[in-house]
């Protein structure tokens, strides 16, 4: 099975889908096997991470602001603005797919989990999640 999930991000740093999916998911699920999420830009990225306390998420957003800094002068890559090229880097090295084992069929989370859609660019974007259930 595969769904696509659409996502609308306000800019950039780590939107919950958590509550997407499961509703994307709900009563489709088999017993035992894997969910597969696969997002379909090279601006954006996939994590699971803390949802539980949010100074978790504003860290992590700032510590990658950190590492890939805009504007830096060795980018040629700039036609689309000053986000665009680190965008991609943080992209890169982040992850554009990740896989969620389903046990008991439900997405084996563990409490303190939640599934992000990292968005890397300043603007408003669309942005396409692929998930394939794998029983």
């Amino acid at each position: 099975m595969i769904e696509r999930l659409s996502v609308t991000t306000p800019g950039q740093g780590l939107h919950s889908i958590t509550r997407n999916l499961r509703s994307a998911l709900s009563g489709r699920l088999p017993d035992q096997g894997l969910c597969t999420l696969y997002i379909r830009h090279t601006s954006a990225s996939l994590l699971i991470q803390e949802n539980y306390d949010p100074s978790a998420q504003r860290d992590l957003e700032a510590w990658l602001n950190r590492l890939v800094p805009e504007n830096d002068p060795l980018y040629t890559h700039t036609l689309e603005g000053p986000d665009d090229m680190p965008a991609h880097i943080k992209a890169m090295l982040t992850a554009v797919s990740i896989g969620i084992p389903i046990v008991d069929g439900q997405l084996a989370l563990g409490s303190w989990q939640g599934v992000y859609l990292w968005e890397h660019r300043h603007g408003r974007q669309q942005r396409e999640v692929l998930i394939h259930i794998g029983g």
